[in-house]
This record gives C-alpha cells, structure tokens and sequence, in this order.
C-alpha cells in the first residue's frame, strides 16, 4: 500500500512500519510530499521518521490505538461490513440531539450508545449531533482539544465502533451529525508543527497561533482540513457536519475556506446521491455564512443562532450577566425578534462587545432553516461554574414552556442530551490531561475566571477529578419518575405535533407573527394555522387572541377560547392552537 506525508522541510523521511524502517523519496509532482510503498495489514503500527528525528504519528492517522502519543495504525475502511443502506435525512425538517459519547452513557462508550438509539428515534429525534470524537490525551474531555482530525479517540471504541453506531443509527432511521473543529488544535500531543507550517504566527487567537489559512503553505494545511471533513462523511456514512466557532478561523485569501469546504461537501453529497450539510457555530450575526454561495455567501446550509438562546434563557431565568444583558433589558421583546428576524443584534449595538454588531437577515429569501433554535447546549451549560442546567433553576412548567418555545419555533429544534426528561444531573467541564502542568494550569485557570465573578473557589468543580466527569454522566433511572417523566411525554408530544403540522416547519420567516406582554410575562406567535400560547408569569393570565381555535396540547388544562376570543393560560404553562 502506498503510505504519504507532506514534510516540506525535511531533507529526509523515512516510514516505520512494524519495527521495519522504509526509506521515503519526494513525490515526482507534488511539493513537499514524501512517499512509499510497503505491505501493510489492518491494525499494524506505524509512523515518520523526519531527518533521523523520533518516530512520529501520521498527521493524517485514521487511528491512533495508544492515544495521540502513540504510533499510528492502518484502518481499511473499505473492509468494514455495512449493513444499512441510507439515503440521508435532508435538515429542513430536522430534530437535532446533541450528545457527548463520554458521559450519554456511565461506560462512555460508542457502543453503549448504541443501546440508547431506541430512547432517541421514539423522541421523534431526526439526526443526533455527536461532539468531537478526535483523539486527546487521556481517557475524558469534552473532544475539543483533539490532534489527530482524521481519527477517532480509542476509549470510545475507535473507528469500527463509531461505524456500528452510524450504522445503527441508520437502522432506527437517525442521521449522524459530527462536531469537528478546525479552528485549533490541543496543545498536548500535537505533532503538526514537526511536519510543516500548519500554523502561523500571522494571526492570533484564543488558543495561540493560528491554523494557516493564508500564510504561505496553506494550499496544503487547507487540503488537509478539508480531505478530513470529506472523510468523515465518505468513509464514516455521516450526514453533516457541525464546524465549531468558524468566527475565530483567521482567513483572508480571496477564496474562503469556507466557502472552498462547502462547494466541495455539495460535490460529494451529489457523488453519492444523498443530503450532507454543514452546520456553523458563529457568533458574527452575519447571514453571509448561511447565505449560498451564488448569492456571495460561503455557503454553509445552517448555523447555530445563539441570540434565540440567549433571549429564551433571559424571558426564562432573569439573569443578566455577561452577554444577556442586553437580552435581558426586555427579553420577550427579545425572544420576538429573534423569533421574527433571527438575530437579536442585527446592526444593534452589543454592550458586551462595547460596539454595534451583526447584519440584518433578509427574511423575504432566507429560509428558517437555516437557523438552529436551542434552549441548551454543551457550551451554555458547561461553560456556568457548576455546569448547572435549566431544571437546576426552573420548574416544570417552565421548562415545558422551553421546549414549547424550541420544538415550535420557526428553526429545526437542538435539545442537550437529557433536556427531555429535565435531568438534574449537570454538565460540568472535564479534562484528563496527562501533562501534570497543563492540568495545573487548567484547574487554576478555571477557578481564577469563575472566582473573579465571586464564585468561591471550593465550588468550582476541579477538571481533573474523575468524579466531575462521573456526575455529569446521564442517570438513566430519571425518566421513569416524576416530574421527569411527564416532562419527556411532553417533549414527545411537541415534537410529534411538529412532525405531523407542516406549519411548524414552514421556512417563511416573515410569515411568522409575534404578540406579548412584557410585564404580564406572556408571549403568543402564529406558525400557519397554529398559535403557540405561552405564559411565563407565576400568574394565571387572560390573553385576548382575536379568534377561537381549539387547543391540540397543552401543559396544563386549558379551556379554547371563548366567543371573544380570550384565553385562559394557567400560571408557567403553555399550549398550541389550530384552526
């Protein structure tokens, strides 16, 4: 089999396979690649020796058996026994569950997963969004410190198990969505600078030097981004990818990566004949990364839209630190904008930024689809001090009141793993790093930022304790009791009704009409022939709808309208109506 490397500047290369060393020479066409042939077999270990330096994982490893410090091994992708044909899901009626593999389950695995497919495909979930499953050092972490992009990390079972649980999603009819991160890489076990100019000094972010995008080299850093993106959808039947924090990627050559990613995603989906898609974190408001590319976007078919989050969270818990405060000034009035016009900042000023921020979407041609709406994610729940979520605050009528919100809104709904049943575990963050100082200085660095808010240092949980990454592992004896157990029909039920009601997902975002009351503390909205009704007040309301209807589920009993056309809500409830 042929084995290559691009090394620009090494004067030699050489490839260690099985003990066995094999001299390497320059590729005939190709610039800085190196390149030979040698029998390898499934399973076997090797690596590259660099002008006689130590032998070193392949950058391009599709598997690495003793963690991102060990040799590589040779995976056949093509050997693998498929069972499942598939012809994708496409996103615009999609209902999406984000999970970490490390803690859905207490063994942390792919395959224990699998067992729990069931519990998702009866929810009425549609695709589930994995978190990063690249190989980092250690056994747990949230996955956004990986090193290898084209492997998948060995506790979780390595790359067969990822594909028995693909496969078996498949069988239940769940697409697979993947978070990948292009934007850094881990500081430990990271052996890309060794090999060439994956990274530059150009630009500078959170996380140190920048991935090169622009500086000289970057055709080859942007082939190997991308041939991996490609990859994972190929070789491991994915149906999309979700592209973490694209704001912070430094590019500015004429051609965006980006854009370069997605014209080649929408090249293989129609190669083989099913829907893939690119989902985006962004935090820049701007609907040119959604917006298609022959009408000067970058193309990517959907983002996350953190401003319906963060103006849901402050209608629900008040809070008003940070980033909410401007939500929080008047969140239903928020929460209607956001409902109408997708992003809160729109050209608004951001007092968090300390300067005006966003772009107005434009609604006439852009559809809701390309927008996802969420009341929870890994990251606003993982990233509070004690990793609390919502059911740690709110009742259960509140968080009925979430998910009627989330699963009738105008974007494909996003739930957090166990949002459904309102787990009271939390989700705290975890690392496993094996380097004692980087640990040191993670632990320290993460009771200073949340002690400088005046949180006391004993309550922050310490990322290195085993036992933070035992709590927030799902506690599937949950969902049998209450209140949770009625919380998880009523999340079936909704999304049900949004399956069965084309109205819920009609793409037209200005068809979509907002009524509320910020001091009353309710808020009503038309989807077709569908009203949602939700009262978030801690008293009973009487809303004036200016129509009858009848009531096809509600949290609480709720009487239809009377001739006049008024409502009943009962305190922290909600209810849809039809025609």
């Amino acid at each position: 089999m042929l084995f290559e490397v691009w090394a620009p500047h090494a004067d030699r290369a050489a490839l260690r396979l099985e003990g066995a060393t094999h001299p390497m020479h320059r590729h005939p066409v190709r610039a800085g690649w190196w390149l030979t042939e040698a029998e390898g077999r499934s399973g076997d270990r090797y690596g590259y020796v660099l002008d006689d330096g130590p032998v070193l994982p392949d950058p391009r490893s599709r598997r690495q058996p003793d963690g991102p410090d060990g040799l590589s091994a040779v995976v056949l992708h093509e050997t693998f026994p498929w069972q499942q044909p598939w012809q994708g899901r496409p996103l615009q009626q999609a209902v999406l569950y984000e999970l970490h593999i490390g803690t859905f389950t207490p063994e942390g695995t792919l395959d224990a997963a699998v067992q729990r497919l069931p519990h998702l495909a009866e929810l009425g979930i549609t695709h589930i969004e994995l978190m990063p499953l690249c190989p980092f050092p250690g056994r747990y972490g949230w996955g956004y410190e990986g090193v290898s992009l084209w492997a998948v990390h060995e506790p979780y079972g390595g790359p067969d198990a990822l594909k028995r649980f693909v496969d078996a999603a498949h069988a239940h009819g769940l697409g697979v969505v993947l978070d990948v991160v292009h934007n850094h890489l881990g500081p430990s076990g990271n052996y890309l600078p060794a090999f060439g100019p994956y990274f530059t000094d150009t630009h500078h972010t959170p996380w140190g030097a920048a991935v090169n995008l622009d500086a000289p080299g970057s055709d080859e850093v942007r082939a190997f981004l991308l041939e991996s993106a490609l990859a994972w959808l190929r070789d491991y039947r994915l149906d999309g990818l979700r592209l973490d924090a694209v704001h912070a990627l430094a590019d500015e050559r004429a051609y965006p990566f980006l854009e370069e990613l997605s014209t080649a995603v929408d090249a293989l989906g129609a190669e083989l004949g099913r829907p893939l898609f690119l989902i985006a974190e962004s935090d820049s408001c701007d609907p040119r990364t959604t917006r298609p590319r022959p009408e000067g976007g970058l193309g990517l078919h959907a983002q996350w839209n953190d401003d319906f989050h963060h103006a849901l969270h402050t209608a629900l818990t008040g809070e008003s630190q940070g980033y909410y405060a401007d939500f929080a000034r008047a969140p239903l009035a928020a929460l209607a904008k956001t409902l109408t016009h997708v992003f809160f900042h729109d050209g608004t000023y951001s007092s968090f930024r300390g300067r005006t921020h966003g772009r107005p979407v434009e609604r006439s041609r852009t559809p809701a689809h390309r927008f996802l709406g969420y009341a929870q994610t890994h990251d606003q729940i993982g990233n509070r001090a004690q990793g609390d979520r919502l059911s740690a605050a709110l009742s259960p009528g509140l968080l009925a009141c979430a998910a009627a919100l989330t699963l009738t809104s105008p974007f494909p709904p996003m739930l957090f793993m166990g949002e459904e049943w309102g787990a009271r575990t939390p989700w705290q963050f975890f690392t496993d790093h094996t380097d004692p100082d980087l640990a040191q200085a993670v632990r320290e660095g993460r009771r200073r930022e949340f002690t400088s808010h005046g949180w006391a240092a004993e309550d922050i949980p310490d990322p290195q304790d085993h036992a933070t990454r035992r709590r927030s592992c799902l506690d599937w004896a949950e969902p049998a009791g209450e209140p949770h157990a009625r919380l998880l029909a009523w999340y079936r039920e909704l999304i049900a009704l949004r399956h069965e009601r084309p109205d819920l997902t009609d793409p037209d975002l200005a068809a979509v009409k907002v009524a509320f009351d910020e001091e009353a503390r309710w808020l009503t909205y038309r989807r077709g022939d569908l009203r949602i009704v939700v009262n978030l007040s801690k008293e009973a309301v009487r809303i004036k709808l200016g129509g009858g209807g009848r009531v096809l589920s509600a949290w609480e009993p709720v009487e239809a309208p009377g001739p006049d056309g008024t409502l009943t809500m009962p305190r922290e409830s909600c209810a849809v109506l039809g025609r």
